[in-house]
């Protein structure tokens, strides 16, 4: 397999690192818009696979020709979503597969936000699934920690613990602090602002999709491994999308561990209105709020050594286990970051989210995941890909309650 992966930011070059210890594949290509940025995640690495190029994200036609350029097996999009038109469609017109750990941007509903669901994450890929089951490609999508892991998760508990299921709830929360910041988010706080300031999605077999307002509904759920218990809210996330169309269940939730401050923060950041994409004129510059933002926090790849902690992301799924009885079941994966700086040099939250594409790649490069069409993980078995992470020693635990 040869491998050509669109970003080398955090988890682009955890990605590596994580790729770097697998003999699946014959050559790991990590490109970035900053060919110094891709030239050090690959000699990093120390291995003759690796290698580095420059693209431009947002073509389609630079992605398809250097796709081509490198006879690349598949396209692994490493970048925040809202350059996966071009990353996606480039790898369609280069006829290869494609990964991505977030799906295409979601469009609140012009009148009713907070009850109606407008453009869904992911609607822009699901919409072209014929033209890629017809030529034979795979896009397998939202394959992260969160989605990704969490949807594995969900298909295992479908498949080996339950007769039937009430509902999935992908509940994430950790108990993290990071010296010298008073806001330095763990992952692009371009993403963040995205999933949790758009109205979140719930799912109800009787109902479909819907929407609620940000950070509705809080719960106290408990965390294992020594993180406890932490109020959780409704964000807008891939699972609830993705899960329904795979799993038969009665409903789908994702509530996200945030903290008051953090929610304090992000509606100032509405408030004043630094949550917008479009430009504004700054003194004869065109500059994005959602840009300067970002540009004013430090880059979560660089606080590793500052973080202290751990991050729980994982399913909690209610219903009716095989045995007949009532069953609630916690299916987890925790990430320490003392372990993950030890072992890894990479901090928890962007390993824990690297690892689990480059285990899709393993299973697709060795013909145990096969399929074609636009797919999430729940799509496939999810007892190879638990195996695999269990063998590269990321543990995987069933919380039962």
């Amino acid at each position: 397999m040869k491998i050509l992966v669109i970003g080398a930011g955090g988890v682009g070059g955890a990605m590596a690192v994580a790729a770097s210890n697998r003999d699946f594949f014959e050559s790991f290509i990590v490109t970035d818009v900053d060919l110094a940025k891709a030239q050090r995640v690959a000699q990093r690495t120390g291995d003759s696979r690796f290698g580095a190029a420059t693209v431009d994200a947002s073509s389609a036609a630079d992605v398809a020709a250097l796709a081509k350029h490198h006879g690349a097996d598949v396209v692994v999009n490493a970048c925040d979503p809202r350059f996966n038109p071009g990353i996606f469609q480039g790898a369609f017109d280069a006829g290869v597969h494609y990964i991505d750990m977030a799906m295409t941007l979601s469009e609140p509903h012009a009148t009713t936000p907070h009850q109606e669901c407008g453009v869904k994450l992911g609607d822009a890929q699901f919409a072209v699934a014929s033209d890629w089951e017809r030529r034979g490609q795979l896009a397998l999508c939202g394959l992260g920690i969160e989605p990704g892991f969490a949807d594995v998760a969900a298909r295992y508990a479908a498949d080996h613990l339950f007769s039937t299921i009430d509902e999935v709830g992908v509940r994430d929360g950790a108990n993290l602090t990071i010296d010298g910041y008073d806001f330095a988010p763990t992952f692009s706080i371009w993403t963040v602002i995205e999933e949790c300031l758009n109205p979140p999605v719930v799912w109800e077999r009787d109902r479909g999709w819907y929407c609620l307002p940000p950070f509705s509904e809080p719960e106290i759920f408990h965390f294992p491994e020594g993180i406890g218990d932490v109020e959780c809210v409704h964000v807008e996330h891939e699972e609830v999308l993705l899960v329904p169309r795979w799993i038969d269940c009665e409903k789908v939730t994702f509530k996200y561990g945030l903290g008051d401050e953090f929610i304090a923060v992000l509606e100032t950041l509405r408030k004043l209105g630094l949550d917008r994409t479009a430009p504004v004129n700054v003194r004869g510059t065109s500059v994005s709020p959602r840009d300067v933002v970002a540009a004013c926090l430090p880059d979560p790849a660089s606080l590793g050594d500052k973080m202290h902690g751990m991050t729980c992301a994982g399913t909690y799924v209610t219903g009716t286990g095989v045995d007949g009885k009532p069953r609630a079941s916690y299916i987890y994966h925790v990430s320490d970051n003392a372990e993950t700086m030890a072992k890894h040099g990479c901090q928890a939250v962007v390993w824990q989210t690297a690892i689990n594409p480059v285990y899709a790649l393993e299973l697709i490069a060795n013909g145990i995941w096969e399929g074609s069409g636009v797919l999430g993980p729940e799509a496939f078995d999810a007892v190879p890909y638990l195996d695999l992470m269990k063998s590269c020693g990321e543990i995987w635990k069933i919380d039962e309650r």
